[in-house]
């Protein structure tokens, strides 16, 4: 799973030929995992500290066509 970015408590990763809907999933240094949809930051599945996710889901905010771009370019390297 690749790592998209990393910050202090947490990083976000994104698996190559992932189920739908676009998401991306967020890991913390405690290795609690929630999965984030991209277009809405509702949480998936999982849940983790949200002192330890604020930051990653500040970056998505932000950042939604790098990440529905790197959706697409890992969804087909699985292909």
């Amino acid at each position: 799973m690749p790592t998209v970015k990393r910050f202090n408590r947490c990083r976000i990763e994104m698996c190559f030929g992932d189920h739908a809907p676009p998401h991306f999933h967020v890991i913390t240094r405690s290795d609690e995992r929630a999965a984030y949809l991209i277009e809405t930051l509702v949480l998936q599945a999982g849940e983790a500290d949200p002192r330890d996710t604020a930051e990653a889901l500040e970056c998505p905010a932000a950042n939604r066509p790098e990440l529905r771009a790197r959706w697409r370019q890992y969804s087909e390297e699985e292909s």
